[in-house]
């Protein structure tokens, strides 16, 4: 069988469905024809299954490294069972398929990152290193598999790996923002992670001086830090789990007026409805985090008879990978915060 372009030939249980599906992937670590084979070094695992696993290493004692070796092996790749999600990862190329659109172009060797999930990326692990709590980074040798539709990117040579990594991981919330946020618009952006803190960025530049933005996050820390970067007109300490609280928070910081975006990006499942009690009765609550049910949004919603727009934050956006570095390479202290999150020395 010639294999198929979205990998549907890797699909073991049930086979026949796209990988991302299956409960199980051909982790077989040799490229075919229009495959790439990838010695991995790292994995940046996505923030919700992240905090998923240390949540279940300290109540059952099963580590980080066991409980993905574990995830790995039983399903040819790494997707967690609770959250669903996945990550993405950096190695080196080893192997191009004669048949694969970047053969003649991609050589062996060149360092690489995934632009989509893990959760439809064939893998398998040899070893594992390190995990790296702070950025969400596991450090390993394995082999990953790229399909001829699959998104990747080279690394770029003006930021540490960890830090161009940590912005692939979400350049898909950024590229949305600058996309959808209109000049003189109201944002508010719940959660400021990393992904976060690039929606801020992103938000500022879209709808300009005439527009505003705001913040959400429940640390003092992180409001803090986000605080400092000044994108946001104002960072409310506040737990987006409480809708009627965010949506009080919200009606007052825009005197009734409230958003016409609002970009979740928390890792922490129950945040739905105040993303959706942020937005004007015409918005838009735009959902990246993997932590979100999406049928709690849908259904709350419709309890609270809010007809504003739910929409799915789609991880690919044309131009993400770059669109998410020339944010970095404009905002000098946000590409300075970054590097402390990826657990690098600041520049």
């Amino acid at each position: 069988m010639t294999p198929h372009p979205l990998g549907i030939h890797r699909s073991l249980d049930p086979p026949g469905t796209l990988p991302q599906t299956a409960r199980k992937l051909d982790a077989a670590p040799r490229a075919l024809e229009n495959e790439i084979a990838v010695a991995v070094r790292a994995l940046n695992v996505d923030a919700a299954s992240f905090r998923q696993l240390r949540e279940t290493e300290r109540a059952t004692g099963e580590t980080v490294a066991r409980q993905i070796l574990r995830i790995v092996a039983e399903r040819g790749k790494m997707q967690n069972p609770v959250t669903g999600s996945g990550g993405i990862f950096l190695g080196d190329v080893r192997e191009v398929g004669p048949k694969h659109p970047a053969a003649g172009d991609l050589r062996p060797g060149e360092r690489i990152a995934s632009l989509v999930s893990l959760t439809l990326t064939p893998l398998a692990i040899d070893r594992i290193h390190a995990v790296v709590a702070a950025s969400d980074r596991v450090e390993l040798d394995g082999t990953a598999i790229l399909f001829e539709r699959t998104l990747w990117a080279r690394m770029p040579g003006d930021f540490p790996e960890e830090v161009a990594l940590a912005a692939f991981d979400v350049a898909g919330a950024p590229a949305s923002v600058l996309r959808r946020a209109k000049t003189g618009q109201t944002i508010v952006v719940i959660g400021t992670g990393k992904a976060g803190l690039l929606c801020l960025a992103a938000g500022r530049e879209a709808v300009g001086p005439s527009g505003r933005v705001l913040a959400i996050d429940p640390s003092e820390a992180a409001s803090g830090r986000a605080r400092g970067l000044g994108y946001a007109d104002d960072v409310l300490t506040l737990d987006a789990r409480n809708p009627v609280a965010v949506q009080s928070a919200i009606r007052d910081a825009t005197k009734g007026d409230m958003a016409h975006l609002v970009v979740n990006a928390v890792n922490a499942p129950g945040t739905e409805m105040a993303t959706v009690l942020a937005a004007k009765d015409d918005g838009t609550a735009l959902f990246f985090g993997m932590a979100t049910s999406f049928s709690a949004a849908a259904l709350g919603a419709e309890g609270a008879a809010h007809p504003g727009t739910l929409l799915i934050g789609n991880g690919y956006v044309p131009g993400h990978a770059e669109t998410a570095l020339g944010l970095l390479r404009r905002h000098a202290r946000l590409a300075s915060v970054f590097a402390g999150l990826a657990g690098v020395p600041t520049p």
